[in-house]
């Protein structure tokens, strides 16, 4: 009988986990009037509010979250959080949920921001820039109070925009006189309109109050910001420094009074009935130009596309996905045309290795440049030399859940690399960018073979890891793409990787197979000592994940087709399926929890390739459901998807539960939006052959679908799939033919 194993669970950077003080308020009393610089006027008294540290908030409605950041090698972190208001004992938790802040991002920059517009200087809240806090507290007063909160949304995805309301006059009625505009810009910019709505001209004192601890995203996380720094007058706003640089804000109009103990800064305006006065606040690090974020430059790798269709969640979604992964642009510091993601916002503002092949990969609809890109800024990671690591692109671990050790992202970047480079040449990338990156992917595709050596499986971790089924998907996959890839360009090599990898198909369908009454399913895995780990997880859908090879074709997997309809099966069964989308582990199995990062959660990315995988295997029903599930998610997050979300069972008018620790925006959850979409028409481009095969999801489950502006070949695409599951090519490049 095969019996589950229980392994440790997660793992932590030992080097992030240091603990650090929490932020302390910084002394509050009589404001010092500003003077002898000759750098603006300021005198007068400090209201408290305006004072820096932390305002009064009930402990019952102060959100608490576990902050995880990026670690030294790019993954998720656990930190244990410090610190808090004055007042509160120091605990873990004391940082709010991300799903609960308002993100702007235009890497470098972000804005982290409440749905009530003030900026308190509590938790994440705060502009940044390549991960440092330039500005904490931007707490607004008119007429000497807060504005009524009315509405807070985002507008793309490097705005924000509030607005509010006040009443200055003591008139009967609930009308206000002022409606206050806010639009924050991840670029270090905010903007403050007042309109007035009153039947008399308005005298409106308007107050900007700020502060900065100039912290690292990190410190922050872990609870050790640190006190508020003080502030001087500056030109025509207020400047800070410390070891860790100088930052500066300017105010247009210039302020009338400048407080610099306080941070304050003052305006009054008359507003005519109908009148609008307004206020522009910009946040600037000391010799820093302003933020140009890759997206929005002629640098962006990616075509603007677009969807229509029956479902009105299709065109938001592949919209708000293609913004956010614009949003996640980074280049390479040392070769700046190359462009690659960010994982994502606010824990993983920098890359990690596996999660920047797979959102290439499935933004490949999009063209090739954020591929090439991509693959030549981890090529320049790979290791070299002799010895076991050779051919290694580096990776962090990664959490696996309740039932097996914590695997390496970099044994999955490793095979991921060949498989994106064949995709990215039948999508249209040329042929001397191709034969740039070949020797990269032929030391991975050597490094396979080195580690399979005289056996059949690929260990996770190396060299004496469980042998996971998904590396063993990721591992024949890679052989097969890449033993065509090799032989396309007259390399040695192919007849080795295509051998192996059918000796690897019969003993997966021997050793992975858990017979039962019901059918069997696959195992999770197999120990060093040769026994199962027979728990069910989303893990599995990476079988159905086989890759694109030439002639619109997909290769082979490591399941036969009855097998690979009981996975389906499975996996559209309502232990799997959440009705929001996959969970990571069953319902059924032991240690499930909708919360679970890997024991019970949805991650969309292993949602989006079980969609893919179940239509190009033709299971439409299950592939619809699950794909049903996800657009209706998405709604329910204003098209932005997080990477994950809790797993509980979807009931009537329900919505699903975010997850505190996720990232929103997440490069592999927008990417999965556009592969969810692509694959209902089911392209399959074969640029080197001049072709391009449809195979569109027959049962057509969003009805009608149109796709705009996507690239094959280097050059605009678009397709319509009709409400009977028919597609049609409205634009192609120039010779490339309708495959069979």
């Amino acid at each position: 009988m095969h019996q589950p194993i229980h392994a440790p669970r997660g793992v932590t950077d030992p080097a992030a986990t240091g603990r650090g003080k929490g932020p302390r308020p910084s002394p509050a009393g009589p404001a010092a009037p500003v003077g002898g610089s000759g750098q603006g006027p300021g005198r007068g008294s400090v209201p408290p509010w305006a004072r820096p540290g932390p305002p009064s908030i009930p402990s019952s409605a102060r959100p608490v979250r576990e902050p995880t950041v990026t670690g030294p090698t790019g993954d998720r972190v656990h930190l244990a959080a410090q610190g808090g208001p004055p007042g509160r004992p120091h605990r873990p938790g004391d940082l709010p949920p991300t799903h609960r802040t308002l993100v702007g991002v235009a890497l470098p920059g972000l804005v982290i921001s409440t749905e009530h517009a003030q900026l308190n200087g509590l938790g994440l809240e705060g502009f940044y820039r390549a991960g440092r806090r330039l500005l904490s507290r931007c707490r607004l007063r008119v007429a000497g109070r807060e504005p009524l909160p009315s509405s807070a949304r985002t507008a793309g995805a490097d705005r924000t925009c509030f607005v509010a309301t006040l009443r200055t006059s003591s008139a009967p009625g609930p009308d206000p006189d002022v409606v206050i505009e806010r639009t924050r810009h991840a670029d270090g910019t905010e903007r403050i309109t007042l309109r007035s709505c009153a039947s008399a001209p308005l005298r409106l004192p308007v107050e900007v109050a700020l502060g900065t601890d100039l912290a690292d995203l990190g410190a922050i996380a872990a609870g050790g910001a640190g006190p508020e720094l003080p502030a001087t007058v500056h030109d025509s706003g207020l400047r800070w420094s410390s070891a860790a640089g100088s930052v500066s804000v300017t105010a247009t109009p210039p302020p009338a009074e400048a407080l610099a103990s306080a941070g304050l800064l003052r305006w009054e305006f008359v507003l005519p009935p109908g009148g609008s006065a307004g206020v522009e606040l910009r946040v600037r690090a000391d010799g820093a130009g302003p933020v140009r974020a890759v997206g929005r430059t002629a640098a962006d790798p990616l075509a603007s596309a677009y969807a229509t269709g029956d479902d009105p969640v299709v065109p938001a979604l592949l919209r708000t996905g293609v913004q956010d992964l614009r949003a996640l642009l980074l280049r390479d510091p040392a070769h700046p045309a190359d462009i690659h993601t960010a994982a994502g916002i606010p824990w993983r503002c920098g890359p990690v290795p596996a999660e920047a092949l797979a959102a290439a990969r499935m933004a490949l609809p999009l063209g090739t440049r954020l591929a090439a890109g991509t693959l030549r800024v981890l090529a320049r990671t790979q290791r070299l030399g002799p010895g076991p690591g050779a051919g290694m692109i580096p990776g962090p671990v990664r959490d696996a859940g309740p039932h097996l050790p914590p695997g390496c992202t970099g044994t999955e970047a490793t095979l991921l690399f060949p498989v994106l480079l064949a995709e990215a040449r039948r999508w249209g990338l040329g042929t001397p960018e191709t034969q740039e990156l070949l020797p990269v992917a032929e030391r991975c595709l050597t490094w396979l073979r080195t580690t399979v050596g005289n056996g059949t499986y690929v260990p996770d971790p190396q060299p004496h890891g469980p042998i996971r089924c998904e590396t063993q998907a990721h591992a024949h996959r890679a052989a097969l793409l890449g033993a065509e890839l090799l032989d396309d360009f007259d390399r040695p090599g192919g007849d080795w990787l295509r051998q192996w990898a059918q000796r690897l198909r019969t003993a997966f369908r021997r050793d992975f197979w858990i017979d039962d009454p019901a059918g069997g399913r696959p195992a999770a895995a197999l120990t060093p000592d040769g026994g199962v780990v027979p728990h069910l997880g989303a893990a599995a859908a990476h079988l159905l994940d086989t890759g694109l090879l030439g002639g619109g074709t997909v290769a082979p997997g490591l399941l036969d087709p009855a097998r690979t309809g009981r996975l389906a099966r499975l996996l559209g069964g309502p232990a799997m399926d959440s009705g929001w989308g996959l969970r990571s582990l069953a319902a059924t199995e032991a240690g499930y929890t909708p919360f679970g990062h890997r024991a019970g959660a949805v991650h969309v990315r292993d949602t989006a390739i079980a969609v893919a995988g179940l239509a190009a295997a033709g299971h439409d029903k299950e592939a619809g459901a699950l794909l049903r599930g996800v657009l209706d998610a998405a709604g329910a997050f204003a098209h932005r998807l997080p990477d994950m979300y809790a797993g509980e069972q979807r009931a009537d008018a329900g919505a699903p539960l975010p997850h505190p620790a996720a990232c929103r925006p997440a490069a592999t959850a927008a990417a999965a939006g556009v592969l969810l979409l692509t694959t209902l028409a089911g392209i399959r481009p074969d640029t080197p052959a001049g072709t391009v095969t449809l195979r569109p999801v027959r049962s057509a489950p969003l009805g009608q679908l149109a796709l705009t502006g996507l690239r094959v070949a280097g050059k605009p695409f678009s397709v319509r799939v009709g409400r009977l599951g028919l597609a049609m090519v409205e634009e192609a490049a120039d010779g490339l033919q309708l495959g069979m």
